[in-house]
Order: C-alpha cells, then structure tokens, then sequence
C-alpha cells in the first residue's frame, strides 16, 4: 500500500489554470503556487492557493485568477475562506512565501507574479489586507520562488525574489517550427531567451521593503532562470545563504557574507553542475540533514534526460553529488521533476524524499521521446541511507508541479499537498499514523515551533537539533518549499521507536543557545526564546 492516499472531499472541486492545455508558450507550463501555515491562528494548517491566468487574458488587460485561502477544519479538510480573506486576481500569478514581515505575530503572504510583486499583511487572523502599493517592491518581472528570511540578522524578514526570464508576448516566437524538441513543434524556451537576475529586498519590519540587490551583491551579470529557492545556512556560521535551482543555466549558492553582502560559490562548492561538469534544468529543491551530521543536504529535481542531483554536504570542503549511488540518479532520468522534499515521512528517523513528476511538453506523448507528459509522482524511501523508489500514491499519472509537506490533520506524520498543472489541488493524508490512534501509539514524533523576541517572530534561520535514543538530526526554521511554495515554520521529527528526546538543541537567530532535556515526543511543543 502507498505511504500517501488521497483524502476524499478534502478540496472538494478546486483547481488551478495556467494557460492552455496545448502550452503554446512557456508562460503557461509552469503552474502556480501554495501556502502552508495556520493563518487563522485556530492551530490547524491552512492552504493558499495561488492561481493563473491565460494568454487570452493576459491580451486583454484582463487580471488573473485570484489567490484562494482554505481553512483547515482539523482533519486534513479545508472550506473556502470568507470575505475578509479574499484577494483579487493579480496578472498571473506563480508562488508564495510567508513569514511575519510586520513583527506582529502573524503570518503574512507574498504572491510572486508576471508582473509586480504583491504582499498580503494579517490582519491578526481576521483577514488578508494587500499592501502591495507599499510593500516597495519594484518592476515586474516573472518571479517564480521567493523566500523569507533575515539576512542581516536584525530581526526584520527580508525577501529574496527569484526571477525566471524576460517575457514578452510581443517578441516571444509562436509555436510553429521557430523550436523544437526530438523532432516536434514546441513552445519556445527557456534557452535562446533573456534570462533574469534575482533579487534582494531588506525588511523595514513594518511590513515594506527597500531594495538592496545591487549592494548585496546580486549583480545583473550573474542572472539564471531561476525556479526554485531554499534559504540554508550551508556553512554552519549563524547566518542564512541562499540556494536557488536555475533551469539550462549553473544553479547558484549565494554564501552569505555577514555584512549585508552576498558571494556566489556554487562552483567552487560543488552544487552548480552535475558530476560531468554540465549544468542542468533545475526546477525544485529539497534540504535536510540526511545523514544526521548537523549539515544541510541538498536534492533538486531537474529536467527529463538528467537525473535528479543529491548534493551531499562535506562541511567546508562543500558538497559532493550523490545521486547514483543514493539510489536517486536512475529512477529519475525519464522524469522531468519540480516540487520536492527531504523530510521523514514514515517516522522511522531517517529523512525520506518526494518528487512530483510532471512534463512541460504535450508533444511528450509522441513516439520516439523516452518519457511522457504525464508521469508518476515518486516516494523515495530511505533504507539505510540508500533511497528506493516506490509509487507516492495509487492511482494515474500526472502532470505535478508544486508541492509542500505539514500535518494536515494532527496525527504526527506529514501529509501533501500536491498542485496537478491545468487540474485539481490535491490533498494527499500520510498514512504512517492513524488518526484515531492513541496519541501515544509508535512510531513516534515531534514536531517544534518557535517563538522568537524581536520582529522574527517565528525565528526563521534557528536551527534546532534532536538527539534520541539511536538518532540525532538538525532542521532549520523555514518556510520555504523549494518550488513555489512555502510550509509552516516548525522543525519535525521522527523519531521510530523512541518515546522521547535525550536532549533538543535550539540555537536561535541571535546566536544563544537553549537547551531541553528528557522531551516528552508525541506532540506539538512550541519553545520560547529565553531573555538575556
């Protein structure tokens, strides 16, 4: 039996669209985006939604679909929100990243778009109110990924914005013979278009933004197209880095400097290329301390015909890529890839991976291209450091894009939800835990928020570590999903056997360290950061 099963009438009726289904131009392959986090403050993990648009549309001036907020009812259900939390159709939307811009103890919304950058303030769990006229976020380029976190370490969150390509339906070639692949007519890009530079905003902690791109360091020469973003702290020095997945071009590790500035050492860190030195179609990353050396690891999933790449961490020499003999090279090179993730899903202790699956080309059906426009999403579940595939789920392929991991309905063991291109959002239960099972039942869990002084109120860049009896693993605070999407702001663990941690380590934002010892498992435990 899969590890996942569909939960029936979870999302009743909802879907996405992003384009047409003949994807005459790359705008439309993409998909949109989702939000993970309880943002009516009632303790259940809610669901944004973020929608697209069409060609026809875009034409027209006409805005797009709008984004959706679903509360949560507990179970792994979500209902439409009301009134006070709709939002209006923006020009086409792609992604989201949360965090609490304003300081104020709830958690907002950023929607990346073709077209300007939009932000959705809190309104203490009552309702979003855009403040995307004041948010200061200028241009508007194709964001894909975006993430939240505090760069410089003065309590404020800042974004990072990555940027795809420069998009005009002016000049943009027409399907028709100008592009093609293995023999067939197809949508022109990403290469022989102009990539863009990503970008850097400084938080004010007021919920506005100043943009600081150019004296961080993230320079106009140095762009990609970029997809996916994940905020790391890779060096292990107390400040947070930046990954980002480039699609055809070198992916980029922005090595965070301490002074507001920001270097590129993808190369020189081993995470850029594949093992032959060529640079791949990155799409969505995954991290997480796979091997329980207090490191971050990487997974980033990439485009048919390449395998999926595990960049393993080797402390200051950098990372080595592992993916054949990880188990994760093979069973990925028919597949085009995009949301991922390393986290444990069947609580045994160790980190398993997810990938969905999705091709960016109709034409993939055809004879004569090794792979198809549908695929299977995949379960690669770790035994004993070796990742074996399995099916994520019984049931049809699909064309997958954006993806992100929470407990859906409070049993201990993490669920998805998984956005299917021009179809349904669907919600997938993790079926590790019975619901209806003593709380106590193995194998077991725990699952750490933070509250944290100042305006991070989530300590978004903490690092917590979890030391059990035949374990220990380390999981920053993020809320980044890697492609597109964003996950509640806690750390979890599975733990198997072990009823509880010997000892939890948090060091926060700040550089103090706060130590627990003998923690009961088997719950949500929220931890305080101590004062001077």
């Amino acid at each position: 039996m899969p590890l996942f099963v569909e939960a029936p009438g979870a999302l009743p009726g909802v879907t996405t669209t992003c384009g047409t289904r003949a994807k005459d131009y790359i705008l439309e392959v993409d998909g949109g985006g989702l939000a993970l986090e309880d943002f009516d403050g009632d303790g259940d993990i809610d669901l944004v939604v973020v929608d697209g648009s069409t060609i026809e549309r875009a034409r027209a001036g006409e805005p797009g679909l709008p984004p959706r907020l679903y509360l949560n009812d507990g179970a792994g259900r979500f209902t439409p929100a009301g009134e006070a939390w709709a939002m209006a159709g923006g020009r086409w939307g792609f992604g989201a990243a949360t965090g609490d811009v304003n300081g104020d103890g709830w958690p907002d919304l950023v929607v990346t778009q073709w077209g300007p950058t939009r932000l959705f303030l809190n309104q203490a769990g009552k309702g979003f109110e855009e403040k995307t006229a004041e948010a200061g976020f200028q241009g508007e380029r194709w964001g894909s990924s975006a993430v939240l976190f505090d760069y410089d370490r003065d309590g404020a969150l800042d974004l990072a914005q990555v940027n795809y390509l420069l998009f005009d339906l002016g000049t943009i070639p027409p399907p028709g013979g100008s592009c093609t692949w293995k023999g067939y007519d197809v949508m022109c890009g990403p290469e022989g278009l102009v990539p863009l530079h990503d970008q850097l905003y400084r938080g004010k902690g007021d919920g506005s933004f100043v943009e600081t791109t150019l004296e961080a360091g993230f320079r106009p020469s140095e762009a990609g197209f970029g997809l996916g973003a994940m905020p790391l702290d890779f060096d292990l020095d107390g400040d947070t880095d930046l990954y980002v997945a480039n699609d055809s071009t070198p992916n980029f590790l922005w090595e965070n400097r301490g002074d507001g500035t920001f270097r590129e050492v993808g190369l020189r860190s081993g995470v850029s290329h594949d093992t032959n030195g060529k640079e791949q179609a990155g799409m969505g990353i995954g991290c997480g301390d796979v091997d329980g050396d207090g490191r971050p690891d990487l997974l980033v999933t990439n485009f048919s015909g390449e395998s999926n790449a595990f960049y393993r961490s080797r402390g200051a020499r950098g990372f080595r890529e592992e993916s054949s003999p990880a188990g994760l090279g093979g069973p990925s090179m028919t597949t085009l890839g995009w949301g991922t993730g390393l986290a444990d899903l069947d609580l045994d202790g160790d980190l398993d991976a997810f990938v969905l699956n999705g091709h960016v080309y109709p034409q993939a059906d055809q004879p004569g291209t090794d792979t198809s426009y549908a695929q299977p999403d995949v379960l690669f579940r770790n035994d004993a450091g070796r990742f074996l595939p399995e099916p994520l789920y019984a049931g049809a392929d699909r064309v997958s894009r954006a993806g992100a991991l929470a407990d859906l309905d409070g049993d201990g063991d993490l669920d998805l939800v998984a956005l299917e291109l021009d179809g349904p959002v669907h919600v997938l239960l993790n079926t590790t835990r019975d619901p209806s099972a003593e709380s106590t039942a193995g194998p077991h869990w725990l699952r750490v928020r933070l509250r944290g002084q100042g305006g991070n109120t989530a300590a978004l860049g903490a690092l917590v570590t979890a030391e059990w009896e035949g374990g220990r693993r380390a999981a920053e605070i993020r809320t980044s999903a890697g492609y597109q999407a964003a996950a509640p702001a806690e750390a979890h663990f599975g733990l198997g056997s072990s009823a509880r941690v010997k000892r939890l380590v948090v060091r926060w934002p700040s550089g103090r360290e706060q130590v627990l010892e003998d923690v009961v498992a088997d719950r949500p435990l929220v931890i305080e950061e101590a004062g001077e």
